[in-house]
């Protein structure tokens, strides 16, 4: 089998203890191509993001980065600014054939809420080696917004995949030609790529920019929240918006992309050399986002915006990232969108869900 594994085989690797838990699973934690992660019961307050590195656990290099630890059970809040290690209530013990990469959650990157996986003899982020056998942490650094978060909240998720799988550009617009993967014409190379819509169908509102001074968000509040108190509305009527170094933007794609059900993608960042922006935080796109048999008739991609070094004038149509495409290795038991709780399908600009509809939108 090779591909990234489905929801099924995904629930035979918790039967089989390929995947570990310290509670059970809860209804919609299995998702068409990945696994939510849950946070544990405690939270180290360090010093400094840290990878555990070649033979070294993250329980021996917490004890030299920990400067305090805070009890989650009856919630805390994570400060913005500050770098957080939880242990997570998943671990894993991958055969040597699969190998795992973890991403944060769509709401997750929403919030400028930086969450990356680390792992005992860990030299990258996110990226789990075949046959790792241990325990799962969340790194998390909230940028833009202090959280209040609770165990079990779930604010990253893991794929596993069985050898190598993503598409060539030669089969990427094979699988568009006979089933369309963006509404326009499809930019091919090193992926699908996608730029930026700084020209709504109506209107003049192109995104939103993070406020600097707000209060903290429950992530357990859906639909709560005012954006007004934590968003600055942006407007452009000619096209262009002028991003301030390191501020954080909402904004959306011109494209409504299409991952058909035998297909994953990841959002990957463009190159670099094209402007001092990071595009994404959240980069996972299951199995039936935009499809039309799960209720979608292509949906935009929501783009995270980190501006660096030096302001930079974004404008309308620019190429600013790329979806990798890879091959599932069986079409899931369940699609994005189709009887289960999917939040983005089908969606425009958009917000992280904890926030009312704004009255402009």
């Amino acid at each position: 089998m090779t591909g990234v594994l489905p929801s099924q085989t995904i629930e035979n690797m918790l039967v089989s203890g390929e995947i570990t838990t310290t509670h059970p699973v809860v209804e919609g934690q299995v998702q068409p191509a990945s696994l939510d992660l849950r946070l544990g019961q405690v939270a180290y307050r360090v010093r400094a993001s840290f990878l555990a590195g070649n033979d070294r656990t993250v329980a021996d290099r917490l004890t030299e980065f920990e400067m305090h630890r805070i009890d989650l059970t009856d919630g805390a809040v994570l400060e913005k600014g500050c770098v957080y290690v939880v242990p997570l209530m998943e671990g894993l013990a991958l055969p040597d054939t699969v190998q795992a990469v973890a991403n944060a959650k769509s709401s997750t990157g929403r919030l400028d809420l930086l969450t990356r996986t680390i792992t005992d003899g860990g030299t990258e982020f996110d990226r789990i080696p075949q046959g790792y056998t241990g325990p799962l942490y969340a790194e998390i650094c909230p940028r833009s917004f202090s959280v209040l978060v609770r165990p079990g909240m779930r604010l990253n998720q893991i794929r596993f995949r069985a050898g190598q799988s993503i598409l060539t550009d030669d089969d990427l617009r094979g699988v568009h030609e006979r089933t369309p993967l963006v509404d326009g014409e499809a930019v091919i190379g090193d992926g699908l790529g996608f730029s930026v819509d700084l020209k709504p169908a109506s209107g003049t509102l192109v995104g939103y920019r993070a406020k600097p001074h707000t209060g903290v968000i429950d992530l357990d509040n859906i639909g709560h929240y005012d954006p007004a108190e934590y968003w600055e509305e942006l407007h452009s009527s000619d096209g262009q918006i002028i991003l301030d170094p390191g501020a954080f933007y909402i904004l959306v794609s011109r494209e409504a992309v299409h991952i058909p059900p035998a297909y994953a993608a990841e959002m990957a960042p463009f190159l670099a050399m094209v402007g001092e922006f990071r595009v994404h935080y959240a980069g996972f796109f299951d199995p039936g986002f935009g499809h039309d048999a799960a209720g979608g008739t292509g949906s935009r991609g929501v783009l995270e915006v980190r501006c660096h070094e030096a302001p930079f004038v974004l404008e309308h149509g620019q190429v600013v990232g790329r979806l990798v495409y890879e091959r599932m290795a069986d079409v899931p038991d369940q699609l994005y969108g189709a009887g289960i709780a999917s939040n983005y399908q089908g969606q425009g600009l958009k917000l992280s869900k904890h926030f009312k509809t704004p009255k402009t939108a």
